[in-house]
């Protein structure tokens, strides 16, 4: 049976439509989330020599050393001694330690390509109830970027509710992502919606809120001026 012209020309449309979808999600895996991966690595280190002053000063000279000396092997790339002791500093079960050290054994992992055990330490940060709450909140935000292939896109929107709200300190990131599931449930609307939030935001660096401006204007909203809604499916 023939197929009438206006079948034909929607049929065509919605395989545009989602061909644009997948290469949207393929361009953000491969450039999106490599500045998302690297989020934190600076800041854990800072954060890993204050709590080393903060603990030197209450008496704790043998551990905040061992932390100082793990994080001279990592910047001087000698991955196995760093390792060996920023285990021994989370056996040491010291809450100041025990968050920075899975950060960077994290980290190393990452750097090895085993994804899956850097996705189970961040893990274990985010359910550590003793860890500060910006690090549990950047584990969380790491994993899901690690995961980010194997999940289903509900479940990342799921996870990064908490973050994905505006004012929040990792808005930005959280909300690209979350913005990136909705795109693939073509949901059109909430990832435009999203997008043009994270553009708007004069908080965000600039390369992401222009990322987010061209991955709205894609999806039908004028980033040139306030939008709250995106084009309908």
């Amino acid at each position: 049976m023939a197929v009438s012209p206006n079948n034909d020309e929607a049929f065509l449309r919605e395989v545009d439509e989602e061909l644009r979808r997948d290469e949207l999600l393929s361009l953000w895996k491969r450039y999106g989330r490599i500045g998302l991966i690297a989020i934190g690595v600076a800041l854990v280190l800072f954060a890993g020599f204050l709590f080393w002053q903060h603990q030197q000063q209450k008496g704790r000279e043998a551990e905040g050393e061992q932390l100082s000396a793990a994080i001279a092997d990592l910047q001087a790339q000698r991955n196995d001694p760093a390792g060996v002791k920023l285990k021994e500093l989370i056996d040491g079960g010291n809450p100041a330690y025990v968050a920075v050290a899975r950060f960077d054994l994290a980290t190393l992992a990452a750097q090895k390509n085993d994804l899956k055990r850097a996705s189970k330490i961040y893990g274990e940060i985010v359910a550590d109830a003793k860890a500060p709450k910006p690090y549990r909140d950047l584990a969380l935000l790491r994993q899901t970027s690690l995961d980010f292939d194997t999940l289903p896109p509900a479940t990342v929107i799921e996870r990064l509710k908490p973050l994905a709200v505006e004012g929040n300190a990792w808005f930005g990131s959280a909300g690209e992502m979350t913005a990136m599931a909705y795109l693939a449930m073509n949901n059109r609307k909430d990832a435009g919606r999203l997008f043009a939030a994270i553009a708007a935001d004069t908080k965000q660096p600039e390369t992401l809120r222009a990322r987010a401006s061209r991955l709205a204007n894609s999806l039908g909203v004028d980033t040139a001026a306030p939008a709250q809604t995106a084009e309908a499916e």
